[in-house]
């Protein structure tokens, strides 16, 4: 099965979302952890670096990389901001707990430049 290329903002997306997935696992889950795989392509073709994570955050971020591939719009919207909300409300709750914890994190630990993000 050949593999379909990502536009730049969606490779940027997908590496967003590894990254915030991955510091918020390292940080609040303890326990096995096993490197993160997607099926539908070959994760280190868009981050070199691998993400080990437990389970409860491989389903998060599998769900999340397929909704992300799925989006209908072009261009894409910030989920928060989007009129058509795909993500199941479960989903949606642990995503949004995720992306403000991770952000957080990294504003802390010196990414400035997550401010202009946190407050669009």
């Amino acid at each position: 099965m050949k593999q379909r290329e990502f536009l730049k903002k969606e490779k940027e997306d997908i590496r967003i979302l590894m990254k915030f997935a991955g510091i918020y696992c390292r940080e609040n889950h303890s326990g096995e952890k096993v490197p993160f795989a997607f099926k539908l392509f070959d994760i280190k073709k868009i981050e070199r670096k691998e993400i080990a994570l437990c389970s409860e955050c491989t389903r998060l971020l599998t769900y999340g990389l397929t909704m992300r591939l799925k989006c209908p719009h072009d261009p894409k919207p910030m989920c928060k901001k989007c009129e058509t909300q795909c993500y199941h409300s479960a989903y949606k709750a642990k995503i949004r707990e995720v992306m403000k914890f991770s952000g957080m994190y990294l504003i802390k630990h010196g990414r400035v430049d997550m401010l202009y993000h946190y407050f669009k």
